[in-house]
């Protein structure tokens, strides 16, 4: 395997399971440090960073607080020196119904952004200020298909938060392209996490792939790859791009 990102330093956020696990064991293989962000689960990041040779480093870091993604964003860098990438990989998916009290509606909403959106925002700004100082670097958002589409009546505020995290990175890209600064966002549809299993678990599969055209929902290696392909030195034309990644089930 090619080592194209020999050198590198990427902050991964959400990264001690699922898709987050997959993309540090892929940039790992690629030859770059991750630093694996985890929330509470720090025996899992610390397992990953073990099956990785502990090429690396874990964060701890509350983004669910005001001041955790700056703190995490110190932290990072202080372990790290130079910090290369940034991949806001970290996000929650929160179902609330329109019959809901304007209380846990409220509380749902702000929920949902500050995890999927703000805490990203903030983050990204911290990683321009260090890029444009240091040569550049590389931003890689998750967003999702329901940012693009829309998305299901009782999970509202995930689209939503997921359609702003899209309109940042283009921003980002459109402002910061010049200072040797790129941003990229994912959009996948279904992949195969620990939610999709639930959801498969509760409704069935026929009900997951129902509207996606190849039939299965993609891997987390699939999205794992793609991170690493965007973050070769040789892909700075995707600045701003987002990436589809849902088998045929959105198509713009």
């Amino acid at each position: 395997m090619t080592r194209a990102l020999a050198g590198q330093n990427i902050l991964v956020t959400g990264a001690s399971g699922g898709i987050g696990a997959a993309i540090v064991k892929q940039l790992s293989a690629e030859g770059a440090r991750p630093i694996i962000h985890y929330g509470r689960d720090k025996r899992s990041a610390e397992a990953l960073l073990s099956e990785i040779g502990e090429q690396g480093w874990i964060a701890q870091g509350d983004l669910s607080s005001d001041v955790g993604p700056f703190e995490l964003w110190e932290k990072s860098l202080a372990m790290a020196g130079r910090i290369h990438a940034l991949v806001n990989n970290a996000g929650i998916r929160t179902e609330i119904l329109i019959d809901a009290s304007a209380f846990d509606w409220k509380a749902a909403w702000q929920r949902e952004f500050q995890i999927n959106f703000f805490a990203a925002a903030d983050l990204c700004k911290e990683a321009v200020r260090h890029f444009k100082s240091n040569g550049g670097g590389r931003i890689v958002n998750m967003a999702s298909r329901a940012g693009q589409r829309g998305y299901a009546a009782d999970a509202m505020p995930y689209g939503s938060s997921k359609a702003a995290l899209v309109n940042l990175t283009k921003s980002i890209a459109r402002s910061f392209g010049s200072d040797g600064v790129t941003a990229i966002a994912i959009a996948p549809g279904w992949v195969r996490t620990e939610m999709a299993e639930e959801f498969i678990a509760a409704h069935g599969k026929a009900a997951a792939v129902s509207d996606i055209p190849i039939g299965e929902m993609a891997e987390p290696s699939e999205i794992a790859e793609l991170v690493a392909f965007i973050l070769r030195p040789g892909q700075a034309s995707l600045n701003g791009a987002t990436l589809d990644v849902n088998g045929g089930s959105y198509i713009r």
